[in-house]
């Protein structure tokens, strides 16, 4: 029961985690463009820089940003779910062959 306990353990934390990473990897982005667009000359760059991180959002979101972000934040906990699950998995198997 403690290794089924371990392992859901294990997933919750994973598909948490990767999650929030591409939030925090976008918001991070979109926030130094923002504060660097304050500075003289720069200002023209980081706003095409922004303007072409929302319209690539906005492709997975059927036309929005915040969606589109979503559907791939929703992507990358499925997939470190599957990765978890395929860890685990590969330990329990070594376990038993050694």
């Amino acid at each position: 029961m403690t290794l089924l306990m371990n392992f859901l353990r294990s997933l919750l934390l994973t598909i948490i985690f990767s999650f929030v990473a591409p939030l925090f990897l976008v918001g991070g982005i979109l926030l130094i463009l923002s504060v660097m667009g304050y500075f003289p000359g720069l200002q023209t760059v980081t706003e095409a820089s922004a303007t072409g991180i929302l319209h690539f959002l906005a492709i997975f979101g059927s036309g929005t940003p915040i969606r589109g972000l979503l559907i791939i934040a929703l992507t990358w906990g499925f997939v470190g779910a599957l990765f978890d699950t395929y860890a685990y998995y590969r330990c329990q198997i070594l376990r038993i062959d050694s």
